[in-house]
């Protein structure tokens, strides 16, 4: 997706109904509010109820995590910029992520709102669940863990100067959105960057 200016201030407007406009924005402690106690209480009832131990649950959870992370590259790269030829999915892959990069600093909608957010939630947990069974109880939150730590190394990216040990993410993420938009498609990991060579060029910096 291509604009011929990125507007570092400012805000999109998406929707003619102020409603539906305010259903696209939310901010980080929305959804830690929302995914913490989702994650503590599917981790005790999987213990408590269905017999997972502490290991299993640890196991799971890193696993979720790590699985979270190549779900962030697959979608990143190949429906986020999804190059479509229709005028409608055109503006459904604007709205779900082409606002993101003409407005990158709009620091409501670097977290995915909490009503779409669920509804995908609840569709991933079920899938989770009918391929592994209880399991998913402890696999999803570490999903979920991941999710929140991407949204945030999102949020942090866009809205502070990077610490030093993690600048090279702040480094990949900016020439992803201002130098090579087909390349950087980890936000919290570039593990899949380098598994897959989407790495961006140093030397673009």
């Amino acid at each position: 997706m291509h604009f011929d200016k990125i507007k570092n201030k400012g805000q999109a407007r998406l929707f003619k109904s102020d409603y539906m406009e305010m259903m696209t924005k939310t901010h980080p402690l929305v959804i830690y509010s929302i995914y913490v106690p989702i994650i503590a209480l599917m981790l005790y009832y999987g213990a408590a109820y269905k017999g997972l131990s502490v290991g299993s649950e640890v196991l799971l959870f890193a696993g979720g995590a790590l699985f979270w992370s190549l779900f962030e590259y697959v979608m990143h790269r190949y429906l986020f910029h999804f190059m479509a030829e229709s005028e409608r999915a055109r503006k459904f892959i604007y709205t779900l992520h082409g606002v993101h990069h003409e407005y990158p600093r709009d620091k409501e909608r670097l977290f995915m709102p909490p009503v779409p957010s669920l509804i995908i939630a609840s569709l991933i947990f079920l899938l989770m669940y009918a391929a592994m069974g209880w399991y998913a109880l402890a696999f999803f939150p570490g999903f979920v863990f991941g999710y929140m730590m991407y949204g945030s190394m999102h949020y942090a990216i866009h809205a502070f100067a990077p610490p030093r040990f993690l600048k090279a993410l702040w480094r990949n993420h900016h020439l992803h959105h201002y130098k090579e938009e087909n390349k950087g498609f980890g936000v919290s990991s570039v593990l899949w960057d380098v598994i897959f060579r989407t790495v961006p060029k140093k030397e673009k910096a």
